[in-house]
C-alpha cells in the first residue's frame, strides 16, 4: 500500500519511454565489437541481427540507405566491428544498436575464409580454362554492369563509341559496394541473361581496398557469373589482389578501356581488312578465271584435232551397225526365204517334169500324170500358204512391226548399242530414240531401277 506522503505523479508509458531515450541520447557514435548472428532482411531492405559476445548480446538494426553504404553486410558467425548509436524504440520498449558503419575486426580470418572459398570453386573446375565461354568477334550490343555515376560507365561507353561508332551499349546500374553489392550484381547479371540484349557482358568497378571489393569475392556473384550463359569480361579497376570475379569470368582486363577494347574490335580496322580481303578475292577471281580460260581453250584444240578422227570412228560404227541391222532385218530375211522356196520350186517343177517325160513315154498313162499334176499343185499351194503365214509371223515380231504398235528402240548415243535396262544409262547420258517415223535425241533426266 502507497503511504500518501509517499504519493506522487505517475508516469504515462510514453513519459517513461521518452525520458529513457533521452537518458539513452548520449550514447551515440559508439563501437561496438561483437560477433553477428540471426541476420535477417525485411520487406524495405532493412537489416536486423544480434551481437553478442561471451555474456552479453543486443538487438542491433541497419537501415536500408545505411546498407547500401557499408563495406560488406554481416554474415552470422563473423566478428565486426560497428559504429552507432543506442536507440530506444518506444513502439516497441527495445533498446537497439542503430548501425551506420561496419569494419572487419579481422582481416586475416576474412582473407582466410576467401582463399577456402577460392579452393572450393577450383575443386570444381570453376577456374578451368576450358570452362570458359569465347567472347564473340562482333556482339550486337555490350551490356555493361556498373554503378550508375563515376567515371568508370563513361569510360566505358566512350572507348566502345570510339572503337565502334554504332555499337549498341545496354546499361544494367548495380552497386559495386555495400551490404547489397553481392544481390544487386547477382540480380543483374541474371537479368542480363533473361533479356538477351547483348551478346557480352562487362562487369565494371574503379577500384578500391580488399574491404571495398568485397562485393567480388562473394559466392553469390561468383555463382552468378557462373550461371551466365553470356560470356563476363571483368574490368575491376587497378588492384594487387586478383578477385574471385577475375577468376571465374571469361576474361579479365584490369581498366574499363582495356575491356572495351577486348569486347568490340574497330570499326574502321575491320572496314579496312574486308577490302583487302575484297581485293585479294577480286584477284583470286581473275586469276582462277585465267586458268579456266587457258584450259578450255587447251581443251577446245584439243577437240579440234581430235574431231576429224572421232567423226571416221563414228561413221565406221555407224556403218557396222547399217550392216548388222540389215543382216538380221526381218524384211531381208523374208526374201531370203522367198528366193529359197522359188529355188526348191524351179527344182520340183524341173523334177516333176523329167518324172513326167520319162513315164509319158514309158507308159503313156494319162491317169497317171494328172494324178501327179494333182500332187505337185496341192504342194505348192500348201509351201505357198506356209510361206505367207511365216511372212506375218516375221513381219509381226520384226523391229518395224514393233515400233508401228507404238513402241521404240532407245540406243545410247555415243556407244550406239540397244538400252535394255535403265541401269545401263545414267542421268546426263545422251540417247537416241528410234520410232516407226523417224528418230529423237534426248538426255536422261532421271533413272529408276
Amino acid at each position: 500500500m502507497i503511504r500518501p506522503e509517499e504519493a506522487q505523479r505517475p508516469y504515462t508509458v510514453t513519459e517513461l519511454a521518452n525520458e529513457i531515450r533521452r537518458e539513452l541520447r548520449p550514447l551515440t557514435a559508439l563501437l561496438l565489437k561483437g560477433e553477428v548472428s540471426g541476420m535477417k532482411q525485411g520487406s524495405k531492405g532493412h537489416y536486423s541481427f544480434v551481437i553478442r559476445d561471451g555474456q552479453s548480446l543486443i538487438n542491433a538494426f541497419i537501415y536500408a540507405d545505411d546498407a547500401r553504404r557499408v563495406t560488406t553486410l554481416p554474415e552470422d558467425g563473423q566478428v565486426f566491428i560497428f559504429r552507432g548509436r543506442v536507440d530506444y524504440w518506444i513502439q516497441y520498449g527495445t533498446i537497439r544498436f542503430i548501425v551506420d558503419q561496419v569494419e572487419f575486426d579481422d582481416v586475416g580470418k576474412l582473407r582466410a575464409r576467401l582463399d577456402e572459398l577460392k579452393r572450393r570453386l577450383e575443386a570444381e573446375g570453376a577456374f578451368a580454362a576450358e570452362r570458359k565461354r569465347r567472347i564473340p568477334f562482333l556482339p550486337r550490343a555490350v551490356a555493361i554492369l556498373t554503378s550508375p555515376t563515376g567515371a568508370v560507365i563513361h569510360d566505358l561507353q566512350e572507348t566502345i563509341w570510339e572503337r565502334f561508332p554504332n555499337m549498341g551499349v545496354v546499361v544494367y546500374p548495380v552497386q559495386v559496394q555495400g551490404a547489397g553489392a553481392p544481390m544487386s550484381i547477382a540480380r543483374a547479371l541474371r537479368r542480363c541473361n533473361q533479356e538477351q540484349l547483348a551478346d557480352v557482358i562487362v562487369l565494371a568497378r574503379g577500384g578500391g581496398s580488399f574491404e571495398e571489393m568485397y562485393a567480388f569475392n562473394t559466392e553469390l556473384v561468383a555463382r552468378a557469373i557462373l550461371e551466365s550463359r553470356l560470356p563476363v569480361v571483368t574490368a575491376l579497376g587497378h588492384t594487387s589482389d586478383r578477385t574471385v570475379s577475375d577468376l571465374v569470368g571469361d576474361a579479365e582486363c584490369r581498366t574499363p578501356t582495356e575491356a572495351g577494347a577486348r569486347v568490340v574490335p574497330k570499326k574502321s580496322d575491320l572496314i579496312a581488312r574486308l577490302g583487302e580481303r575484297g581485293r585479294r578475292l577480286d584477284r583470286e577471281i581473275t586469276q582462277r578465271i585465267a586458268r579456266e580460260a587457258e584450259r578450255l581453250a587447251h581443251k577446245r584444240e584439243r577437240m579440234v584435232q581430235l574431231l576429224p578422227s572421232l567423226v571416221r570412228q563414228r561413221a565406221d560404227r555407224l556403218a557396222r551397225a547399217a550392216g548388222e541391222l540389215g543382216r538380221l532385218s526381218p524384211i531381208a530375211q523374208v526374201a531370203r526365204r522367198e528366193d529359197a522356196l522359188r529355188e526348191r520350186a524351179r527344182r520340183i517343177d524341173s523334177a516333176a517334169a523329167s518324172r513326167l517325160a520319162r513315164s509319158t513315154n514309158a507308159f503313156a498313162s494319162r491317169r497317171a500324170v494328172d494324178r501327179l499334176e494333182r500332187a505337185l499343185s496341192e504342194r505348192f499351194a500348201g509351201a505357198i500358204r506356209a510361206l505367207g503365214h511365216r511372212e506375218q509371223r516375221l513381219a509381226a515380231l520384226s523391229p518395224d512391226g514393233v515400233l508401228a504398235r507404238g513402241y521404240s528402240i532407245t540406243l545410247d548415243a555415243e556407244s550406239g548399242t540397244v538400252i535394255r535396262s535403265a541401269a545401263a544409262t545414267k542421268v546426263n547420258r545422251r540417247v537416241r530414240i528410234r520410232l516407226a517415223s523417224g528418230r529423237i535425241g534426248a538426255r536422261v533426266e532421271e533413272v529408276e531401277t
